[in-house]
């Protein structure tokens, strides 16, 4: 059970990880595996095409690109859900629908936030998911709903940075063993050397202010654009 000490949410440690680690794993029903950021795209340009390839795609998008742009997003909502600073959740889910460059990202990360705070107030309940499956932001953006529930249980902006990062990291690289295609070892592979990078961009990601937000990953985004029409497609982005 969470608790209020002072400004700081805390919640014991085991609860915690076992939330985390059920809310982000790929059997939690919202979909996540049928989603690629582009990266089915970057594969029929012939952009990602071996393990190395692969492994730059996702490390770029960790440094300049949607999971950078989520962890900013996520950080600074899970900061606002703790205060219950209402109106700047508010803001920060219309900034991040705003932020989504492309239609295909939008339906991603609007689509999995739908599902993810339906599935959580459903299973987890509190009284912020309650008050956010009445609509009161409107469509809620992926990073807003993992960072409201994560608040919302007493859960640190820390632990959800990290196991949301690995998360997306392990959902990119299973869409690249199925599209590139790579072994199971080499996705390990990938998800292994991707460990120090996910807790530095964790901890970039806590001290950037969401105004400060900017992404540079153009390949992913064009790669993003061109799926939209691509004839023959085994995920939705």
């Amino acid at each position: 059970m969470g608790i209020i000490t002072g400004t700081t949410m805390t919640t014991e440690a085991g609860g915690a990880l076992y939330r985390l680690m059920t809310w982000l794993s790929p059997s939690y029903p919202v979909g996540a595996f049928a989603y690629s950021q582009g990266l089915e795209g970057a594969v029929t340009l012939g952009h990602v095409h071996d393990r190395h390839s692969a492994g730059e795609f996702i490390s770029e998008s960790l440094d300049c690109g949607a999971l950078w742009s989520d962890a900013v997003i996520l950080a600074a909502s899970h900061k606002a859900a703790a205060a219950q600073d209402w109106p700047a959740l508010k803001e920060i889910n219309g900034f991040a629908r705003a932020f989504l460059l492309t239609a295909e990202l939008k339906l991603e990360s609007l689509s999995l936030g739908r599902a993810f705070l339906d599935t959580t107030a459903e299973a987890w309940p509190t009284s912020m998911l309650h008050r956010l499956r009445q609509g009161v932001l409107g469509e809620i953006a992926y990073p807003v709903a993992v960072a409201s529930a994560a608040a919302g249980h007493g859960i640190a902006l820390t632990q959800t940075l990290e196991a949301c990062l690995h998360a997306g990291v392990a959902n990119l690289v299973s869409a690249a063993i199925r599209l590139v295609p790579l072994g199971q070892s080499e996705g390990q592979s990938i998800i292994a050397g991707l460990e120090g990078k996910i807790r530095a961009v964790a901890e970039r990601a806590m001290t950037t202010e969401i105004e400060d937000l900017a992404t540079a990953s153009f390949a992913a985004e064009i790669s993003s654009m061109l799926h939209e029409t691509q004839t023959t497609r085994l995920f939705r982005s």
